[in-house]
């Protein structure tokens, strides 16, 4: 008996053996943990670096939600009278000057009066230099919203959220306005509101009720679309004289230089179908 149990122990030695060295050849897969690892952490990075990159224009949404009560209605026509130091003005459109002459405006930045024959484009512009003024009141004429920003006072990430207001959008323009009182001035035709922020939500509020209002500018269908060279070209603009008008300067109630319309001047009247409300580009 006891040569039969020293057998199967014999047996049973082998097969323990076995397992013992295939349990030893099962390594730790450090290489795939790692691997797995290094992708959680980069797609973590990812969603991290998106989430921070795009939280300005997140908050730019939110703002212009909560401006959509600033609506223009057939109740009221002009919903920007609502909004806290606004200031209104009454001119007159169509009154143009030839691109050698300047405006003695009654207001700085400003937001009506004679003006050149040649728009400035306003399709969504971002401008880095200031650009002459009388073209930038054309525009105002035409439905268009201009942000002028004092460039002493709004920089870097300041800057950045103005260009979000503007980028792309119809009817939209900005540029640095040197010697500007206020960091911030928004202005459509017959309308401005300066401002010391750039979070200031009045922003929204001045571009949803003004924005192509067709109860408060005077070309309804007016073109924004850059002219091109020779008129107003939106890759070489033409610059912003700081200098005070001369005695010269034509006066607020001027009635308009002879041959200074874009047709007269070879230009393009550059009338066509607005939409009543501007579609984002």
């Amino acid at each position: 008996m006891s040569s039969g149990k020293k057998k199967g122990n014999a047996k049973k030695q082998p097969v323990k053996a076995a397992r013992g060295s295939v349990v030893a050849k099962k390594h730790t897969p450090w290489g795939t943990i790692i691997a797995v690892i290094a992708i959680v952490l980069l797609a973590g990075s990812v969603f991290a670096y998106y989430w921070v990159e795009s939280a300005d224009k997140r908050a730019q949404a939110d703002r212009e939600e909560a401006a959509e009560a600033f609506t223009p209605s057939a109740q009221n026509p002009d919903p920007s009278t609502e909004i806290p130091g606004i200031k209104v003005e009454q001119y007159e459109g169509s009154r143009h000057i030839l691109p050698t002459e300047r405006v003695a405006y009654d207001q700085s930045p400003p937001f009506g009066g004679p003006h050149d024959g040649f728009w400035a484009a306003c399709t969504g512009i971002v401008y880095p230099e200031a650009v002459r003024t009388e073209n930038m009141v054309h525009s105002l004429e035409h439905g268009a919203v201009w942000i002028a920003y004092n460039p002493d006072q709004v920089t870097g990430e300041d800057l950045d959220k103005l260009e979000l207001r503007v980028e792309g959008k119809p009817y939209m323009m900005m540029s640095p306005y040197p010697g500007l009182d206020q960091p911030i001035s928004l202005q459509s035709w017959g309308h401005q509101l300066k401002l010391d922020s750039v979070d200031d939500e009045r922003i929204e509020q001045f571009i949803t009720a003004l924005r192509l209002n067709q109860n408060t500018y005077p070309e309804i269908g007016a073109s924004c679309d850059a002219l091109g060279p020779g008129q107003f070209d939106p890759d070489n603009p033409p610059p912003f004289n700081p200098e005070p008008p001369g005695p010269d300067a034509k006066p607020m109630d001027y009635q308009g230089s002879e041959g200074a319309t874009p047709e007269d001047m070879g230009g393009s009247p550059g009338q066509g179908q607005a939409p009543t409300q501007p579609s984002e580009g």
